[in-house]
């Protein structure tokens, strides 16, 4: 089942950037990963992302992301915590990726 999340990060653009240039090299080999979008807010920044599974999304956050995050951030916590809105994505369709969901 597919499997998709909208999360709200109170943290400035340039995080964001930083975070996604460092995880740019293996793009092309996360396996799952349907769509990948972000945007800049008021507060800081949004990602949504839909994925095959959950359990991939889970995969790729504990050995890519997790310690992308650590190696930016220094090991230090957010001082505050990103929300998380996870949906089951219905009617995705991107047709130059020949994806249907």
């Amino acid at each position: 089942m597919a499997y998709g999340f909208v999360m709200d990060v109170p943290a400035p653009i340039q995080f964001y950037d930083a975070l996604h240039a460092h995880l740019a090299g293996s793009a092309g080999n996360v396996d799952g990963l349907l769509l990948h979008v972000a945007r800049q807010t008021s507060a800081g920044f949004q990602i949504t992302e839909v994925w095959e599974s959950k359990e991939l999304c889970d995969r790729y956050t504990a050995e890519l992301v997790a310690p992308a995050m650590a190696e930016l951030t220094g090991g230090q916590p957010p001082p505050v915590a990103p929300t998380v809105e996870e949906f089951e994505p219905r009617g995705l369709v991107l047709p130059a990726a020949h994806v249907y969901v």
